[in-house]
C-alpha cells in the first residue's frame, strides 16, 4: 500500500496556520481536528494547524512522516440508527518539537495568520511550576511554554493589538481559561516582562472556558487489520471515535463571529455560562470513568463496554451513578438520568472499544476533578461515604501499588506520584497506608482525613481487596461498612 502522505493522496496545498495546538495525541486529532475539518469545509474556514508537542515524548516525528495527515473512523448509534463515518483529517500543516527544535517553536509567535491557541494537556497540564524560567529551551510546563510563545509574538510585532489571540484551552479542570490566564500573569510577574505585555495579555487576548465531551478510544490495536482494510494507503495514526461531540464554550457574539459553528452540523455551543453543561459531564460521564479504571481492572475487565456489560462491574458502576454521584447535582432528577442513561448507552457502543488501561493516565488528578467532589457532596447530604465511590477510592489507591497478582498495572502518572505510592505502599498496615494517601493536600485539595469515616472505610477496603479480590472484596466490606 502507498504511504500516507500530501503528494499520495492528492492535497499538497496546504492551508494558513491560524491554530497553534498544544497536544497530538489522540483526544484532540479526533475532536479538535475533525472541527476544524468541518468548519474549512463547511465555513470555509481556511484554517491550517501547527500541533506543538507538549512533552519530550509524543507523536510529532509521526505526524510529519505523514505530512499531518490521518484517517479519523467514526462509528456509533444515533436514534436506533446505526453510523459509521470515515475522514481523511487535512488540517495538521506541521509538527512542532520544542524540546528538538526550540527555534522552530518560537518562529509560530511570528506566523501573521496566527488567530487561535488551542490545547488539551490534560487535567495536569494547566499547572505553575516555580522551578520554570523565559530561559529555558523549553520551559516544563504548558503554560510556561505559552507565556513564552505569547512574549515572542509580543515582541515581535510590536505590541500591535490586532495580533492578540483568541486562546481556548480544553484540558478537563473547571474555569480552565481563567486559571490558565492567572499562571501566564503569574510567570509575567516571575520574570519580570514588563506591565507592557501584562497589558497586552490582558487588553487584546481573549480566553475562553471550554467544555469537551468526545469518547476517544485511540488507535484501534485490536482491529486495524478490519480498518486497514477500509484504506487504499498505510496509516499508522488511524484515530478510532464515536460519532457523538459536544463542545461548550463561553463567549460571545465576538466569539461565534470568529468560530462560525453555526455554519456547520456539529454540537457546539457557544454560551455565556458552561458550568451546568460541564458539572453534569465531568461527575456523570467522566466521573465514572475515572472511578470504574482501577476497580475495573483489578477485576479483570479490560474495556469500558465489558465493564458496563459485567454483571458484577455494571451493577457496581449503576450504582455509583445513578445512587451516589446523581444524588448531589443540584439539577433536575429526570434530566440527570436521561443523560446517565445516554452516557451507559455511548459506553455500551459496540463499535468503540476503550481500554481501560487509556483512560488511566493521571488518574490522581483526574479523581480529584471528576470523583472526589461527588464523594464529599454526598457526605455533605447524607452524612456518611458513600459505598461504591469511597471503594472506587480505595481501588485507585491500591491500582497505585503497580502490581497485581503479579502483573505489572498501567499505571500513568508522573514520576513523583508514583514514587510517593511506592514509599506509602512499603507499610502493611492498611490504615496507615490510607491514612499517608488522604492526607496528602497536594493532591486532594485538602486534608481527607479530616473527612468523617473516610479513612476508616478506605482501610478496610484495601483490607478486603487484598485479602479477597474486588468482588468477594467488596461484598464483605459493604456488609461491614
Amino acid at each position: 500500500m502507498k504511504k500516507l502522505n500530501r503528494a499520495n493522496v492528492g492535497l499538497e496545498e496546504k492551508r494558513p496556520i491560524k491554530i497553534v495546538q498544544f497536544g497530538e495525541g489522540n483526544f484532540l486529532r479526533a475532536f479538535i481536528g475533525y472541527a476544524i475539518q468541518e468548519l474549512n469545509k463547511k465555513a470555509d474556514f481556511n484554517a491550517g494547524i501547527a500541533v506543538v508537542q507538549p512533552i519530550d515524548r509524543g507523536l510529532v516525528n509521526m505526524l510529519n512522516d505523514q505530512d499531518g495527515l490521518y484517517t479519523l473512523f467514526m462509528k456509533g448509534i444515533k436514534k436506533g440508527e446505526e453510523i459509521q463515518e470515515v475522514e481523511l483529517i487535512d488540517n495538521i500543516v506541521k509538527g512542532v518539537d520544542p524540546y528538538s527544535n526550540f527555534g522552530e517553536y518560537l518562529s509560530l509567535a511570528k506566523e501573521e495568520t496566527l488567530e487561535f491557541i488551542i490545547s488539551n494537556t490534560t487535567e495536569a497540564g494547566i499547572a505553575y511550576v516555580e522551578s520554570d524560567t523565559a530561559e529555558m529551551q523549553p520551559p516544563s510546563s504548558f503554560p510556561a511554554k505559552l507565556t513564552v510563545l505569547l512574549h515572542e509574538r509580543f515582541k515581535h510585532f510590536n505590541g500591535d493589538a490586532s495580533k492578540g489571540l483568541t486562546i481556548i484551552p480544553c484540558e478537563l479542570i473547571n474555569h480552565n481559561s481563567e486559571t490558565l490566564k492567572e499562571i501566564i500573569l503569574k510567570y509575567i510577574a516571575d520574570w519580570n516582562l514588563g506591565d507592557d505585555f501584562k497589558n497586552w495579555i490582558l487588553e487584546h487576548n481573549a480566553f475562553h472556558s471550554t467544555l469537551v465531551d468526545r469518547i476517544v478510544p485511540g488507535y484501534p490495536k485490536d482491529e486495524i487489520e478490519t480498518y486497514n482494510a477500509q484504506l487504499d494507503y498505510a496509516d499508522n495514526l488511524i484515530v478510532a471515535a464515536e460519532v457523538f461531540l459536544l463542545w461548550v464554550i463561553e463567549g460571545g457574539d465576538d466569539l461565534k463571529a470568529k468560530l462560525p459553528f453555526d455554519k456547520t452540523n456539529l454540537d457546539v455551543k457557544i454560551v455565556d455560562d458552561m458550568q451546568p453543561y460541564r458539572t453534569r459531564k465531568v461527575r456523570i460521564l467522566n466521573g465514572a470513568h475515572t472511578a470504574m479504571v482501577p476497580f475495573s481492572y483489578l477485576y479483570g475487565n479490560r474495556t469500558v463496554k465489558q465493564s458496563v456489560d459485567n454483571d458484577f462491574t455494571g451493577e457496581f458502576i449503576n450504582k455509583a451513578v445513578f445512587n451516589e454521584i446523581i444524588d448531589t447535582l443540584e439539577m433536575d432528577r429526570e434530566e440527570l438520568n436521561s443523560f446517565a442513561e445516554e452516557i451507559f448507552d455511548r459506553f455500551r457502543n459496540p463499535f468503540i472499544i476503550h481500554n481501560l488501561s487509556s483512560i488511566a493516565l493521571n488518574s490522581i488528578s483526574k479523581f480529584t476533578v471528576r470523583v472526589l467532589p461527588s464523594l464529599l457532596g454526598y457526605v455533605d447530604v447524607h452524612g456518611k461515604v458513600p459505598a461504591n465511590l469511597t471503594f472506587a477510592f480505595a481501588s485507585l489507591i491500591r491500582f497505585y501499588k503497580g502490581t497485581w497478582n503479579g502483573e505489572e498495572l498501567p499505571v500513568q502518572d508522573s514520576a513523583d506520584i508514583v514514587a510517593k505510592f511506592a514509599e506509602i505502599w512499603k507499610s502493611n498496615d492498611y490504615t496507615q497506608v490510607a491514612n499517608d494517601v488522604l492526607s496528602i493536600e497536594e493532591y486532594w485539595g485538602q486534608d481527607l482525613t479530616k473527612v468523617e469515616n473516610l479513612t476508616n472505610a478506605v482501610a478496610l477496603a484495601l483490607e478486603e481487596i487484598e485479602a479477597n479480590g474486588i468482588e468477594a472484596g467488596y461484598a464483605n466490606y459493604s456488609a461491614k461498612l
